[in-house]
């Protein structure tokens, strides 16, 4: 109970760090109308019911959903979008102040604004109608603007955050909104932004970019590796291939159109045909079955992320398992039950190659996601199976807590965790899916008004939490002193520490243990002040109290993978090295900031004191 105590507390630290952490949204925004309505007959005209229209509801969609996850879990977010000058505009516009995000969309005269209008009765959807389409591309002028209006948000965001680089996500639907200008200009001002999330229908688009994070869905990911896989150079590696030149049918999302084609089966292939077995194999991609590339109609149209309703499924067939509408295959090595997770963890590796992110989270609608990172270890998330009414805009929430969470330094368990967390919670109505801070701390079971507590930790609580980090292979540091008086000496010196792992964890002496230690005038702050404003730093994740003089029992019980302690003198010298190499960690001494420490800083207090009391005139001219 104690190690899932302090779990909770961990990652609703992470919930406010990342407050009013700065994120620039662009992409393809667009309104979500839901209409609601009854139906008790048939008309006599055909075989449909008659619906009478009961309530109606505006949201904001596509990207502009995203910027208001990020508001509502407590970022600041700005949207840069093209937004039409026409009455769904301005609703987008209302939906974009009542969420607290700052609007910076662009109005584009004579382009409509995309909306989706679905119609429901009893909570199923009966039908949807889109408006907004590819065709509807910007005009240079709009173009300009829309850059001129990336470049001001950036520079804003920078400023209202004191300097610091603000994250970008990006939102790529295929509705025109970010074309080749713009993405060429988010790619070449790639150092501006620290974090950098891509949500992308089309991937290859954004070769260059070198994200943080990707988060494509299953049918996006096969998108990816069959364009890799069918523009493989002979006798050579895959080259993902980028242009998308009229005359090329073999490439771009022309040919990759996902959905069963009418009549089509999928294929299966056994080992004999796939080359050696993999666990699982995705490298019949190239081409819809039955047609060559070669001679293929370039005149399809392209991808717009909408799955056909056999999209994905896994089926059983001779001599190998098939993704039904994608001519998708794996061998039958994989074993049963194998599912679109399994296939998913199997490429990792080659989608953050060809995506070139340090960061790919393979969506699954209701069946969770699939994350992978640098170290190569696959992360499996789940969620709860709800009605679809119930799920539209749940990836914008996952993408919207990922990127806060990664912005905020967490590592990626983590992040993956809280945005699974996110994405899950805000599927129990109908309707477009928005995740409040609120909601994500209740979700902890913490109350909102504890989210903002210091992450202090009594010493069974902290074994746990080590041991569950290290289980997941996290480097936990681990540092200790007096902090009588914090200041920024201390603050630098714990914010080298943190970079040295993937946790920190302060010990703070106890009042006692100061005393013995400094004199009995010391400690000036009470070890329940000094524990506080530790905890408080967003570089440390825990604070333990302790009341001897040597850290030491500590030390044996976190077994910390780096010692950090402070000074210009070799880590020989610092006592609790031999211990700490003994129990298999190393020792790092971190110089302070000159003319910083807690005696210099009372001292000058003291001093001025003094010459106050010997000065009345001070005093006098003070009041």
């Amino acid at each position: 109970m104690a190690g899932a105590a302090a779990e909770q507390r961990r990652l609703a630290t992470v919930v406010d760090s990342w407050r009013e952490r700065p994120v620039l949204v662009v992409g393809d925004a667009m309104l979500d109308d839901w209409r609601f309505a009854e139906s008790d007959r048939l008309c006599r005209e055909a075989p449909a019911p008659v619906l009478t229209l009961r309530r109606r509801i505006s949201a904001a969609g596509g990207a502009a959903n995203t910027a208001v996850n990020i508001a509502a879990l407590g970022g600041r977010a700005v949207l840069v979008a093209p937004v039409g000058a026409d009455v769904a505009g301005d609703e987008l516009h209302d939906c974009l102040d009542r969420a607290g995000v700052w609007d910076r969309t662009v109005n584009q005269p004579g382009r409509p604004t995309p909306v989706k209008r679905r119609m429901l009765a009893g909570n199923q959807i009966l039908l949807r109608e889109d408006s907004g389409e590819p065709d509807d591309a910007l005009d240079p002028e709009g173009v300009a603007r829309l850059l001129t209006a990336l470049g001001c948000a950036t520079e804003e965001l920078r400023a209202a955050a004191g300097g610091e680089a603000p994250t970008l996500v990006v939102c790529d639907y295929g509705l025109g909104a970010l074309p080749a200008p713009v993405r060429a200009w988010l790619v070449s001002q790639r150092d501006r932004y620290a974090t950098v999330a891509l949500d992308a229908h089309d991937l290859a688009d954004w070769h260059g970019l070198a994200p943080t994070v990707v988060t494509p869905s299953f049918a996006e990911a096969t998108r990816l590796l069959s364009r890799a896989t069918s523009t493989a150079r002979p006798g050579g590696g895959a080259e993902l291939h980028l242009d998308h030149p009229d005359d090329d049918p073999a490439d771009g999302p022309s040919e990759l159109t996902v959905g069963a084609a009418p009549g089509a089966r999928p294929r299966s292939h056994g080992p004999e045909a796939d080359g050696p077995a993999r666990p699982a194999d995705w490298s019949d991609l190239g081409r819809h079955d039955g047609v060559d590339p070669a001679t293929a109609r370039t005149d399809r149209v392209g991808p717009t992320g909408e799955p056909t309703p056999g999209e994905g499924r896994v089926a059983m067939t001779g001599d190998g398992l098939s993704v039904t509408g994608t001519g998708v295959t794996v061998n039958t090595e994989a074993g049963e039950g194998v599912d679109r997770a399994v296939l998913a963890e199997s490429r990792l590796a080659e989608l953050r190659a060809h995506t070139g992110a340090d960061v790919v989270a393979v969506t699954l609608d209701t069946e969770g996601a699939v994350v992978g990172g640098a170290d190569g270890e696959p992360r499996r998330s789940h969620s709860t199976p709800v009605p679809a009414s119930h799920a539209v805009g749940a990836g914008d929430a996952y993408l919207a807590a990922m990127t806060l969470a990664l912005a905020a330094d967490a590592p990626l368990p983590t992040a993956a965790q809280l945005a699974q967390l996110a994405a899950t919670i805000t599927v129990s109505d109908t309707g477009t899916c928005v995740c409040r801070r609120e909601d994500l701390l209740a979700a902890l079971d913490l109350p909102v008004e504890d989210a903002g507590r210091p992450g202090v930790v009594g010493v069974d609580e902290l074994e746990a939490v080590v041991d569950e980090h290290r289980r997941a292979g996290r480097t936990v540091v681990f540092t200790n002193g007096c902090f009588d008086v914090l200041h920024r000496g201390h603050v630098r010196y714990l914010e080298q520490a943190r970079t040295l792992g993937d946790l920190l964890v302060v010990a703070v002496n106890s009042d006692g243990s100061v005393r013995r230690l400094k004199g009995p005038d010391r400690p000036v702050n009470p070890v329940e002040d000094r524990a506080a404003l530790l905890a408080a730093l967003s570089c440390v994740d825990h604070v333990v109290v302790f009341e001897e003089d040597s850290p030491a029992g500590l030390i044996e019980t976190v077994r910390p993978d780096v010692y950090v302690k402070g000074g210009d003198y070799p880590p020989e010298m610092v006592p609790e090295a031999p211990l700490v190499r003994r129990l298999g960690g190393q020792v790092r001494t971190l110089g302070y900031v000159p003319d910083r420490s807690t005696s210099q800083i009372i001292e000058r207090i003291r001093a001025h004191s003094q010459e106050r009391e010997t000065d009345p005139s001070l005093t006098s001219r003070q009041s």
